[in-house]
C-alpha cells in the first residue's frame, strides 16, 4: 500500500488534481465549484479519516455532470493506486449510518472487480446546486475506477440532504474499514493468493 497518491486528469470538460492519503486524519481542502458536492466530499474525508485535497475546474456552464462523474473517476483511480497490492488489508468493509430519520447501509469489497448496487431514487431533483442524479454517477465512477464492489442501500429514506450525506459518510466508514490493516494477515485476504 502506498497510502498517499496524486491523480491528475485534464480533458476539454474538466481539469482535476486530487491528492488522497487513505491513512490520514480527515484533513481536507476541496473546491469542485459545486457547494453541496464539496460538503459531501468533506464529510467523506472527515468520517473516513482520509486526507483529501481536490481542485476541479469543470464546465459548470453546461451543468455539473462532467465535474461530478470525472471526480468519481479520479477518486476511484486514487483509491486503487493507494491500496496497491492490498497486502495486509482487510479488503471488506461495511457500515450502517443513521442521520436523523435516515438509515443507510454501505458495503465495500476491494476485490478488483467493479460493481455498483445503488438502491435509491431521490425524489428531490436538486440538493443545493447538485443534481441528485449525479450522486449515482459519482459512486458508479468510483466503483469502476477503483475496481471495487460497492453496495449502497437506503434502509429508511427521508430528507434528500440527509440521505445523500448518510451515503457519503457510510461509504467513508466502510472504505476506512476495508483499507485498514489486519495484523493477523500475511499477504492478501484471498484464498487465490491474489486480489
Amino acid at each position: 500500500m502506498t497510502y498517499t497518491t496524486t491523480v491528475k486528469r485534464k480533458t476539454k470538460e474538466t481539469d482535476i488534481t486530487l491528492i488522497l492519503n487513505i491513512d490520514g486524519t480527515g484533513k481536507n481542502k476541496i473546491d469542485t465549484g459545486i457547494g453541496f458536492f464539496d460538503h459531501m466530499l468533506e464529510g467523506f474525508s472527515k468520517h473516513g479519516f482520509f486526507d483529501l485535497d481536490v481542485k476541479i475546474k469543470g464546465d459548470l456552464q453546461v451543468d455539473g455532470h462532467h465535474t461530478v462523474e470525472d471526480c468519481g473517476i479520479v477518486l476511484g483511480n486514487a483509491i486503487k493506486d493507494a491500496v496497491g497490492d492490498k497486502a495486509g488489508m482487510k479488503r471488506y468493509g461495511y457500515f450502517v449510518l443513521p442521520m436523523d430519520e435516515v438509515l443507510v447501509l454501505c458495503a465495500v469489497d476491494l476485490c478488483g472487480r467493479p460493481y455498483l448496487n445503488f438502491d435509491y431514487e431521490f425524489k428531490a431533483p436538486m440538493i443545493g446546486d447538485l443534481d441528485t442524479e449525479l450522486i449515482h454517477e459519482f459512486f458508479y465512477a468510483v466503483s469502476y475506477s477503483a475496481g471495487m464492489n460497492l453496495h449502497i442501500k437506503v434502509l429508511d429514506g427521508g430528507n434528500a440532504h440527509h440521505v445523500a450525506e448518510a451515503m457519503f459518510k457510510a461509504f467513508a466508514k466502510a472504505l476506512d474499514m476495508a483499507t485498514s490493516k489486519e495484523p493477523r494477515l500475511e499477504g492478501v485476504m484471498s484464498t487465490k493468493g491474489t486480489i
